[in-house]
């Protein structure tokens, strides 16, 4: 019982952000000297080639003496992110319909130029030379 008691006064208010194969989970916990402070812990969900799965999970420990500071960087961070790449999301594994672009335009119609000047060249006769 102390356990529980332990436990419910540690953790004081929470939330959960899902998003695709990672969850994050923000948990606002009490010091042994009853002050506050918070955890942000990223859980990574890895799928084994025999379908079984496990969690990766790394955390952040932030103490009210940095959470003015934290919360400045993490908004310049997050705005300097959008004002140069927008919020569309840019990537293989985010957007099903991704498609990677390869090649040009220029080196599409170079490589048609060459295999129409490769077709002219097959109608050669080697007789006439």
């Amino acid at each position: 019982m102390r356990e529980n008691d332990l436990l419910e006064k540690e953790e004081i208010f929470s939330k959960v952000l899902r998003a695709g194969r990672r969850t994050y989970f923000f948990d606002v916990r009490a010091t042994k000297a009853d002050d506050y402070y918070i955890t942000i812990t990223e859980s990574k969900k890895f799928t084994e080639e025999d379908g079984s799965f496990h969690f990766k999970k790394h955390k952040i420990y932030l103490y009210k003496e940095d959470f003015s500071a934290f919360s400045e960087i993490l908004d310049e961070m997050t705005s300097y992110v959008l004002n140069h790449k927008g919020e569309e999301v840019i990537s293989e594994r985010h957007q099903k319909d991704f498609k990677k672009e390869f090649y040009s335009e220029k080196p599409e119609v170079e490589l048609a130029t060459a295999t129409a000047t490769t077709a002219s060249f097959t109608d050669i006769d080697f007789d006439d030379i």
